[in-house]
């Protein structure tokens, strides 16, 4: 089963990163890969369970449901349910840690996913350096880093 982790450190404080980042639904305002998102059946965006359906800026559908979230451990847990990419079981989990030099936190991404084998080396490297790092840039020029 291929894993992906990638971390970053932001330039913020963990509690006003996280309040940018915690509801489920605010993908278009952080990630530059996304679109557009709206959460299904009028949900909030932070109700576990919650299914966020967004648009890529190249054009990719996604659906993706909220399977925790810990504003305490600053933490979302979620699974991708339709992806134009080749893979299933697909679960990641975005976590925030305060660093205590300094005003900033630590930012950790992981996902783990079945694939096909022989697309796993792509996957890895398109989650990793695409999505989840391009997240993680994006914040820090968001905080000014």
């Amino acid at each position: 089963m291929p894993s992906v982790f990638t971390s970053s450190v932001i330039p913020a404080d963990a509690d006003r990163v996280w309040a940018a980042i915690r509801d489920f639904n605010a993908l278009p305002d952080w990630h530059p890969g996304i679109a557009e998102s709206r959460i299904e059946d009028g949900l909030p965006g932070d109700a576990v369970g919650c299914v966020r359906n967004f648009t890529l800026t190249d054009g990719g559908q996604l659906r993706e449901q909220l399977l925790g979230l810990d504003d305490r451990a600053r933490r979302c847990v979620y699974g991708i349910l339709e992806s134009p990419m080749p893979l299933w079981n697909y679960v990641a989990v975005l976590r925030l840690l305060p660093i205590t030099d300094g005003a900033r936190c630590y930012a950790e991404w992981t996902a783990e996913f079945e694939c096909a084998p022989d697309d796993a080396a792509n996957l890895v490297e398109t989650v990793g350096n695409g999505v989840f790092q391009g997240g993680f840039d994006a914040l820090k020029d968001r905080f000014g880093g």
